[in-house]
């Protein structure tokens, strides 16, 4: 381990908050015009209408199978939408516009078989022509508690430890947005907090992020809630007049603890 980078790191910035700080005018973060997909045995999300801002926070939530999963995946290029447009910094999803500004952090981490985690972190940096990255890779890997598994596969982690890669992972690359599904699952209490510091300073440097979430702590983090419900849009607006609990149960259902 001694070849890589010790955490924290003593420098004082990285390319990628300066690049979030730029001052140029761009356009909103996501716009979601009528967006609208079924699968064939009904649909999975009903005419979707929203606009998400530059550096906006946003909770997104809802049961399972309510549509947040899918609604990311088309944003992020992964799924084409049945009918509707979405547009990321004004660009199509999947492009490589709009690749370079989105970072996404999906449900179900997937690495390469034969990338260590330290690999896996310097082949997305180099991806992205980061020319220095190893300090933030090491920073990354000591606030999750996986520094000393850089070196290891993460195929072979257990789910949490999956979760905590993935999470570097995503946030080693600059990005101007960044969607996340279901972030928490399988983190113990000290990488959930590890991961709100790092939304909190994402949010600070000015990315926009949109994180669809069961944990409804953190919404009450956030400035603006939006929940799904069967597909269909039943609330968006202020996070601290969203009753979480309730818009998160099945319609007709109580919500379990």
């Amino acid at each position: 381990m001694s070849r890589h980078p010790k955490p924290p790191s003593a420098q004082s910035g990285d390319s990628a908050s300066s690049a979030r700080k730029s001052e140029a005018v761009l356009p909103a973060a996501l716009i979601s015009n009528n967006v609208a997909k079924d699968y064939g045995d009904g649909p999975a999300l009903y005419p979707l209408s929203l606009r998400i801002e530059e550096h906006e926070k946003v909770a997104l939530i809802g049961h399972n199978g309510s549509g947040k999963t899918t609604f990311l995946r088309m944003a992020t290029g992964l799924l084409e939408p049945a009918s509707g447009e979405i547009t990321v910094f004004g660009q199509a999803p999947g492009s490589m516009e709009a690749r370079a500004k989105l970072s996404y952090l999906a449900d179900t981490p997937t690495f390469y078989d034969d990338l260590s985690v330290w690999e896996h972190l310097e082949y997305t940096a180099r991806l992205h022509n980061m020319g220095t990255w190893e300090q933030k890779a090491a920073d990354l890997l000591g606030q999750l508690g996986i520094y000393e598994r850089a070196d290891d596969l993460p195929t072979r982690f257990s789910r949490g430890l999956k979760q905590k890669a993935a999470i570097a992972i995503a946030f080693i690359r600059p990005f101007e947005m960044m969607l996340v599904d279901e972030p928490f699952v399988g983190l113990d209490a000290d990488g959930k907090d590890a991961l709100i510091d790092l939304f909190d300073q994402a949010s600070a440097d000015g990315a926009a992020l949109v994180v669809a979430t069961h944990e409804l702590s953190f919404v009450s983090r956030t400035a603006r809630t939006i929940a799904l419900r069967d597909g269909a849009l039943v609330f968006d607006g202020e996070s601290s007049q969203a009753e979480a609990r309730g818009l998160v149960a099945v319609e007709g259902t109580a919500t379990q603890d």
